[in-house]
């Protein structure tokens, strides 16, 4: 058994939520913060079965993709506000970054 900890965009979360379901795949979800955008993630936690473990990476890569979306750097730290004028960048969003884990025991009570 492994433990898949998926963290996905919030706008690919519900695609991913349904897909999950249809392909008969029990899933948590656990809402997060990304640190460099400070926006909304969700968090997969999925307990498969080794020989699911492809099936699910698969349906995490269809469902969930990288997007161009333009941000707005904060101000730079130790340097004077007056003179920094922000400008917005564009950067890559989305996708999902996904860790596959040993699973030693699983009980359900």
């Amino acid at each position: 058994m492994k433990l898949i900890m998926a963290v996905v965009q919030d706008k690919d979360s519900n695609r991913l939520s349904s897909a999950l379901i249809n392909a008969g795949v029990r899933a948590t979800k656990l809402a997060s913060t990304g640190g460099f955008l400070r926006a909304g993630n969700t968090t997969f936690m999925v307990g498969i079965e080794n020989e699911r473990v492809q099936e699910v990476l698969n349906i995490i890569q269809t469902n969930c993709k990288v997007r161009d979306q333009l941000v707005t750097p904060v101000s730079p730290m130790g340097g004077t506000a007056d003179s920094y004028v922000p400008f917005p960048v564009e950067v890559p969003v989305g996708g999902a970054a996904v860790f596959v884990m040993p699973v030693e025991r699983f009980e359900h009570f």
